[in-house]
């Protein structure tokens, strides 16, 4: 079969496309023709190495995909050849990741994709929306009417936190970098967008929330508790799901005399039966059309170094989804 793979961690001219064998079907496990994949900041950085793991060698990159059941192997009971499937929780915990024509992919990682939900559309979604789920039902216990507000809205995750918070009767507010990225926000339901390169964000803030924030949500590296802790109504929940660039004094009063939480958390540390109860709130929100992909561009596996220096790169405005059977030059 044909794959995207590294021998070891490096740059993104490591990745290498050839043939590696088609993987060995054992008991519990089911075998995946993969149709669509997709690049998250987390497949660079565990690439790079700079989130080391275990990992075979060579290793197949990737960590999310959508595709198709082409056999089931002995003690496999919940799938059946044909489905149409999904799982955003490989390339981890010394498994192969995603990025090949075949899979065999553990049971208990292999969700069923819905009825009506497009493939390439599901990849696009299917990480961002795990980190929302956690981030907004595990972590922050959002309830309907809370107010949140997203640092980074227009981002991958954070439209999928404010698509989510939204159909769940959240109010929410979100910081954009352009008109672009704002009208985006604006058409996904956020109530309030500050373009904050010619805007004040705090003074927004208190205008939106008078009475402070039941949610702040930080996914950028630019976290400053200073200035946001004091927005914070009481029992107000900070969640923190980027690595930052500089440290940020925490102010400590503000904070306990609010009764606040402070929540951070990775993916990559859920266990397999949590995984499991998010992706059944995953596909309800696929199954409902809550979670709407953002497309940049659609390419051959063999463009997968490529795929991984733009994401790399920065400044995408959607996803780049990657096809084994897209018959077109890299």
């Amino acid at each position: 079969m044909k794959a995207a793979y590294i021998d070891q961690p490096g740059p993104a001219a490591n990745i290498q496309v050839g043939e590696l064998p088609l993987p060995t079907l054992q008991d519990g496990a089911v075998l995946v023709r993969v149709g669509a994949v997709t690049v998250n900041h987390v497949d660079t950085y565990i690439r790079s190495g700079a989130y080391p793991i275990e990992m075979p060698s060579p290793f197949i990159i990737g960590r999310d995909m959508a595709g198709t059941v082409e056999a089931v192997g002995g003690k496999a009971r919940r799938f059946h050849v044909g489905e149409a499937v999904w799982s955003n929780c490989l390339g981890i915990d010394g498994q192969q990741g995603t990025f090949a024509e075949y899979l065999a992919v553990p049971e208990e990682r292999l969700y069923h994709l819905p009825v009506g939900v497009d493939p390439q559309e599901a990849v696009a979604v299917v990480h961002s929306a795990l980190t929302a789920v956690i981030g907004l039902f595990s972590k922050a216990r959002l309830a309907a009417g809370d107010t949140l507000f997203i640092n980074g809205g227009s981002g991958s995750v954070g439209l999928a936190v404010l698509q989510i918070a939204k159909a769940s009767g959240a109010r929410v507010g979100v910081t954009a970098g352009n008109e672009e990225k704002a009208w985006m926000c604006r058409e996904n339901g956020a109530d309030l967008v500050v373009i904050y390169p010619r805007e004040d964000v705090e003074q927004a803030i208190r205008g939106f929330a008078p009475a402070g924030l039941d949610i702040f949500w930080e996914a950028t590296s630019a976290l400053d508790l200073e200035r946001t802790i004091p927005l914070m109504a009481q029992h107000g929940r900070l969640v923190v799901v980027a690595g930052q660039e500089k440290p940020s004094p925490f102010p400590v009063r503000p904070f306990y005399l609010r009764n606040c939480s402070l929540h951070g958390f990775t993916v990559t540390g859920t266990s397999v039966s949590d995984l499991q109860a998010y992706a059944r709130q995953i596909n309800a929100w696929m199954a409902r059309k809550t979670l709407k992909a953002r497309i940049q561009e659609i390419l051959p596996l063999a463009a997968a170094a490529r795929a991984h220096q733009m994401q790399e790169a920065g400044g995408l405005s959607g996803k780049i989804i990657l096809m084994p059977d897209l018959a077109r030059d890299g």
